[in-house]
């Protein structure tokens, strides 16, 4: 029996680097190499929670992590078609029937192979051109999460559009911003690297929401409008929600003109502090986007042609021999922007058991 290393949830706040049965692939299946793999804010959430609410009584068990990956199809089933041995790909963690890859389902992505039931491209499967290094194609899965964003924003070449947050979504989001024409985007965070990072993919400007005045920037960036009772509001048309901090609903409150939009793709943490009597004073449409529906492919003949531009949405390459450190760097806030885990040191999959 072949076996190979995959991580999973140990006791809260840990992972475990462990050695299970390397998946033999059956007639309608592809077997995956991987040679990158990306760290979310799903992965952190299930390693403060333990695992999973899956056992007796809903105990915690031992969860495979890993959603956001690339590689290289090493080995297929007979009844495989449209996909070879050699193959790079990215991958749909959405798309197999054992459950989401990394989330719950039955295999996880930071493992050095994964399998990837009924195998189909397109649906599951996507395949990529050699000169996008894995790492960057790695970054499919959030890029497509932020797509969907921008997609449900409806921007236009007119809008004039404030993101908050500067992790891997709302960067995400202001380059897709961008390539669909947007006349000025402005990302605000607390960080200024993360700022630095904003402006060099992309963003017309940014504002340090931690000691500028949004208010006044965002007038004076995007003009001066009023709310439906005449109240002057800068001129903004859509805010996307990236950071998931009651502060940020609530600056979008205050600030929204007359028809402006609020996008919440962040993960909200519950508050009391909220003003939604504030929303009738501007009319303000409130849409939540969730995953990537359609996204997943969509976005990657993009991620392809513009892959220097989102290469720097990575501050962090971390061989898979130091994955504890990668997951290290993860819990600790503010100590990374997007890490991804590399496997290039791996020993060459000979197709036999």
């Amino acid at each position: 029996m072949a076996t190979m290393k995959s991580v999973r949830t140990g006791p809260v706040g840990e992972i475990e680097v462990v050695d299970v049965e390397r998946p033999v692939p059956g007639p309608k299946d592809a077997l995956l190499r991987i040679r990158a793999c990306g760290i979310c804010g799903t992965d952190t959430f299930f390693l403060h929670l333990g695992g999973t609410p899956m056992g007796p009584g809903g105990s915690m068990v031992p969860l495979p992590l890993g959603h956001e990956p690339a590689g290289e199809i090493v080995a297929t089933g007979a009844e495989v078609t449209g996909l070879k041995v050699g193959d790079r790909v990215v991958v749909n963690p959405q798309g197999v029937p054992s459950g989401i890859i990394g989330c719950g389902g039955a295999h996880g992505a930071m493992s050095e192979y994964l399998l990837i039931e009924n195998a189909e491209p397109g649906t599951n499967l996507s395949v990529f051109p050699d000169a996008v290094p894995f790492d960057v194609a790695a970054l499919n899965e959030p890029m497509a999460v932020a797509r969907h964003c921008v997609n449900r924003s409806g921007a236009g070449p007119t809008d004039k559009v404030v993101v908050f947050g500067a992790g891997p979504i709302g960067l995400g989001a202001t380059i897709w911003l961008k390539l669909r024409g947007v006349q000025h985007v402005v990302v605000a965070d607390v960080l200024p690297e993360r700022l630095e990072t904003a402006l060099a993919v992309g963003a017309d400007a940014v504002v340090n929401s931690a000691t500028d005045d949004l208010t006044a920037v965002l007038t004076d960036l995007h003009g001066q409008a009023a709310n439906a009772l005449g109240q002057p509001r800068p001129g903004t048309d859509i805010y996307i929600d990236a950071a998931g901090a009651p502060a940020v609903f609530q600056a979008t409150v205050d600030n929204a003109r007359w028809g402006a939009k609020l996008v919440m793709v962040a993960v909200q943490k519950k508050s009391d502090t909220i003003d939604l009597g504030g929303m009738l004073r501007s009319e303000l449409t409130l849409i939540a986007s969730q995953g990537y529906p359609t996204e997943i492919f969509e976005v990657t003949p993009e991620l392809v042609e513009h892959h220097e531009r989102f290469a720097k949405l990575i501050s962090h390459r971390v061989p898979f021999t130091d994955v504890e450190h990668a997951f290290g760097l993860a819990l600790t806030p503010g100590a990374a922007e997007k890490i991804v885990v590399t496997f290039d040191d791996q020993d060459t999959f000979d197709g036999q058991d």
